[in-house]
């Protein structure tokens, strides 16, 4: 699903915002599909939870993904 290279020059949350992004506009993800929450994402990445959201952040400003309070 998501793949980071740690060495890649970009920040570690625009490749997991551009990877979401890659999954919808493939298609891979459907319409209204649910996210991996924030804390169960930085688990399986092995990341810290508040670069999860930033990346969520941006989607949503961006209009990629919503949520739902």
């Amino acid at each position: 699903m998501i793949e980071l290279k740690f060495r890649d020059s970009r920040p570690i949350y625009e490749q997991i915002k551009d990877s979401i992004r890659r999954l919808v506009i493939s298609g891979a993800m459907e319409e209204n599909e649910k996210l991996p929450s924030v804390r169960n994402l930085a688990v399986t990445l092995s990341i810290n939870p508040n670069t999860i959201q930033s990346a969520y952040n941006e989607l949503d400003n961006e209009g990629y993904i919503y949520s739902i309070p």
